[in-house]
């Protein structure tokens, strides 16, 4: 083997691995899908506390992934926080569907877990699941769990 097919090869290999970091850049930056998806609708949830959703975290019903949050507000009426979600046009959901901020492990990132419900109707385009529950925030169940404690004494 020649000097200069060796240098091709290692170029080669250099090159498929940047490609293999870059792809694995994208993937934990949740950037591997650049474009919406596919054909999909919009729906709308009002939560207490999103803890530290963002947008871009995705929308999954029975651990499937089947949307993306798209944008994440304060409502100026309510004092709630708005998020925005594209869902599949191909999964329907009914209209007494149930979303919930969920963590992904104990430490993980936070995605929307969208429960159905057996209402005949279902979600359309720009409706709102009016059926929510906020994020669990660890620091909160920290603080309430010492408070609990403190108030309890130090006999019991």
């Amino acid at each position: 083997m020649n000097k200069r097919t060796l240098e091709i090869l290692v170029g080669l290999f250099v090159l498929l691995g940047a490609a293999a970091l870059l792809f694995l850049a994208l993937k934990a930056a949740n950037l591997t899908s650049f474009g919406s998806g596919g054909d999909t609708y919009t729906l709308q949830a009002r939560f207490d506390n999103i803890g530290g959703l963002k947008a871009r975290a995705p929308v999954r019903s029975a651990g499937v992934h089947v949307g993306r949050v798209t944008r994440v507000t304060l409502d100026p009426i309510t004092y709630q926080g708005l998020v925005t979600m594209e869902v599949s046009r191909n999964i329907q959901f009914p209209r007494d569907s149930t979303a919930k901020i969920l963590t992904a492990g104990l430490l993980g990132d936070q995605y929307i877990g969208i429960e159905p419900g057996g209402d005949e109707q279902d979600l359309g385009a720009g409706d709102t699941i009016s059926r929510t529950q906020s994020a669990v925030v660890l620091e909160n169940l920290i603080g309430q769990f010492l408070f609990n404690r403190a108030a309890d004494g130090p006999g019991n």
